[in-house]
């Protein structure tokens, strides 16, 4: 029998909360465990209740951005997806870049937002994808100075660097690459740390630069533009 997904969700808005976690409890996939309304509840249950994932408004009671970061410096495993009203580059960078693992506007369907939540729990990172265009941009800059670090990897961190890049999770490049699980993992991790990468976005962006200045290479998106695979 597989076990639910435990979630808390940490927004100031009653009606919406209590909606979100309604439709949550009716999929069966997942468990509850805690709600609050402002950053210092989500502070608490983080490390009182360790929720599988942290379900955060980023407008609330002492702002959500400001609670993201001491819950991850205290439980740098601890899941956080952003679920916000705000269209802002600099907040989805800022998400991002603190350590967030996916970063969904209020508008989703209860459907998808059970399967993007169910996504995140196995190593995805996910941004809304009209927000992906704004990312690009903003996250372009920073990437043409990480090119030169590319170089630093092995054949093998740059093969899965690609599969990642173009949208697969670990456990499709698992397949693909005839690995482990577990090892598709351990390179991610040194892929980040050789590129100086906080996520798996900011790395497919240092590729995917990469590829720009080279017009035969082949085109990899760091972030899909479609709804049906908007993961990264």
């Amino acid at each position: 029998m597989t076990l639910p997904i435990t979630v808390a969700v940490v927004d100031d808005h009653p009606l919406f909360r209590e909606g979100v976690i309604r439709s949550l409890a009716e999929t069966g996939r997942f468990e509850v465990l805690a709600a609050g309304c402002t950053a210092e509840d989500a502070l608490r249950i983080a490390a009182d209740q360790r929720p599988d994932i942290l379900l955060i408004d980023l407008s609330m009671p002492g702002g959500g951005h400001n609670a993201i970061k001491p819950i991850l410096s205290r439980n740098a495993s601890q899941c956080i997806v952003v679920l916000t009203a705000s269209e802002s580059s600099e907040d989805v960078v800022a998400a991002l870049n603190a350590g967030v693992k996916g970063y969904v506007l209020k508008g989703v369907g209860s459907r998808s937002l059970a399967e993007i939540l169910a996504a995140v729990t196995e190593g995805e990172t996910y941004v809304t994808p009209r927000l992906s265009a704004h990312l690009l941009a903003a996250l372009a800059g920073a990437a043409r100075s990480g090119d030169a670090t590319l170089g630093t990897l092995s054949d093998r961190e740059r093969e899965v660097l690609t599969l990642v890049s173009s949208g697969l999770s670990n456990k499709t490049v698992a397949l693909e690459l005839n690995l482990s699980e577990k090892t598709i993992k351990h390179h991610m991790s040194s892929i980040l740390s050789k590129l100086n990468a906080k996520n798996r976005t900011q790395a497919a962006m240092v590729l995917r630069n990469s590829l720009d200045t080279d017009a035969s290479a082949p085109r990899v998106s760091a972030l899909r533009e479609n709804a049906d695979n908007p993961f990264v």
